[in-house]
């Protein structure tokens, strides 16, 4: 699993995931993404990058118990797991060494 890779809409759903740690489900994903993005996301990518995140072992899903405010519908409930958590300090160490790279230009 180390080899796998995440793309940038992955990686922003995972690191969610982590923020949201055990409360975090598609529809608290999609409104602190929103939030932070200050954009609209259609709920189905949530839905397609949490698959693809579970497929690829960086996040653990489980369901909730069954509400009467949901209409007797469970919600799915996700956290970050070891390789996930690895995956993002590869990917925030390969972020921030390029970032260290780029000199210090003026623009003014």
């Amino acid at each position: 699993m180390n080899d796998q890779s995440l793309g940038e809409f992955e990686e922003l759903v995972l690191l969610m995931v982590a923020a949201l740690h055990d409360e975090a489900y598609g529809v608290a994903i999609l409104q602190h993404l929103e939030e932070k993005l200050d954009r609209k996301i259609n709920i189905s990518a949530i839905h397609v990058a949490l698959k693809r995140l579970e497929n690829k072992g960086f996040v653990h899903s489980r369901f909730g118990g069954i509400t009467k405010d949901r209409g007797g519908r469970r919600k799915k409930f996700y956290v970050m797991t070891a390789a996930g958590k690895k995956v993002l300090d590869r990917q925030y160490a390969i972020r921030t060494s390029i970032y260290k790279d780029i000199p210090n230009i003026s623009f003014s």
